[in-house]
């Protein structure tokens, strides 16, 4: 029989998503809730919960979700920093799937990101520009948080070199800093790319994306995968096995 599944966040633009998509896949869901629904009762009739709510609804799912034992899958972002890893903390208490983005191509994108980054020196500068629909709420976006984050890592640098757009007089691009630009637009689903830009050569990394589809069905596929693992948190790239 296949899992039940919470879907919280339900009448959202990826909650909606969510639910075609499993009914697409022969999955069955338990309980789809959104604000002002009991979450608690939701959730005792689901196996599993996919969360792509809000940012500050996420602390009271995992709080339901460490009392009932449920693993969760969570896709929301914006969350601030310091608030995400306080909530990691609470993840790791149960089997947790936490990622900015569910697309098999944006994980592959992340690994391409990490061996771009590993390979290629200072003398390359690295910007990552991301749109969006004009409906988005945070920016950038937790694809474009998790392509940096990759980029801050292979680099040892911390979040201080990050660069939100340029204005004014900057100045002469440091070697260290990392650009990051967010662009807002009509309907755009998601569009990614990393550049890797030296003298006499550049190497631009692309996602784009034109299904919210296929979210939900990687996320869905990730709700399947964690039902059989320890207490923790991983990513799509555990999901997929590409670590």
């Amino acid at each position: 029989m296949p899992p039940r599944i919470l879907i919280h966040g339900a009448k959202g633009r990826m909650g909606q998503t969510l639910v075609t998509a499993a009914q697409e896949l022969g999955l069955v869901v338990g309980a789809a809730v959104d604000a002002g629904d009991d979450l608690a009762a939701g959730l005792a009739q689901a196996d599993v919960a996919v969360d792509f709510s809000s940012p500050h609804a996420t602390r009271a799912l995992l709080e339901l979700a460490i009392a009932q034992r449920k693993p969760v899958v969570i896709g929301t972002t914006g969350h601030p920093a310091a608030v995400k890893a306080e909530l990691r903390a609470l993840a790791a208490r149960v089997p947790c799937v936490w990622a900015g983005n569910f697309s098999v191509g944006v994980n592959l994108l992340f690994a391409l990101t990490r061996r771009a980054a590993a390979v290629l020196g200072s003398d390359y500068d690295a910007e990552v520009v991301e749109m969006h629909h004009r409906f988005k709420q945070d920016a950038p976006s937790g694809t474009a948080a998790r392509l940096l984050e990759i980029i801050l890592e292979e680099r040892k640098l911390t979040a201080q070199a990050l660069r939100h757009g340029r204005h004014g007089l900057t100045g002469e691009r440091s070697p260290s800093e990392v650009g990051v630009h967010a662009l807002r637009g009509g309907d755009v689903v998601g569009d990614h790319t990393v550049l890797f830009a030296a003298l006499g050569e550049r190497l631009e990394l692309t996602h784009k994306a034109s299904d919210r589809g296929i979210f939900a069905r990687g996320a869905l596929r990730a709700a399947q995968w964690v039902l059989t693992q320890p207490a923790g948190v991983y990513d799509m790239q555990d999901v997929l096995g590409l670590k």
